[in-house]
């Protein structure tokens, strides 16, 4: 946070972790379900994706994406993780999309890197 506070340029700046993996610090905190860091770098603009609002269960804003963007449902984020990973590790604010992502019939297609 005091580097944020330092450079905060580096609220949106994404890193490259080679083969076209690319990963902002707002996909990062997604992955792990890392709830307050998300929140935090909300709150002070970083561009929100499908994948952390997954993780946040913003169940109205993802039914809405999905519904405009099916194809959408099988997308992988950083590190090819999918919006099921999302789900799962967003815990009870997200246990309605895992739900609703489920009966949609989406898979895990990939294991997560840790």
């Amino acid at each position: 946070m005091q580097m944020l506070a330092e450079h905060p340029t580096l609220l949106n700046a994404a890193w490259d972790w080679g083969g076209g993996d690319f990963e902002m610090a707002i996909e990062g905190a997604g992955h792990i379900g890392s709830v307050e860091v998300a929140e935090y770098l909300l709150a002070r603009g970083a561009r929100a994706n499908i994948f952390v609002l997954t993780m946040l269960g913003r169940t109205n804003a993802v039914k809405a994406m999905l519904k405009a963007n099916p194809h959408w449902l099988h997308a992988q984020g950083a590190h090819g993780l999918t919006l099921l990973h999302h789900a799962k590790v967003g815990g009870d604010p997200a246990r309605e999309l895992l739900e609703h992502l489920t009966s949609l019939g989406l898979k895990e297609t990939r294991l997560p890197l840790y």
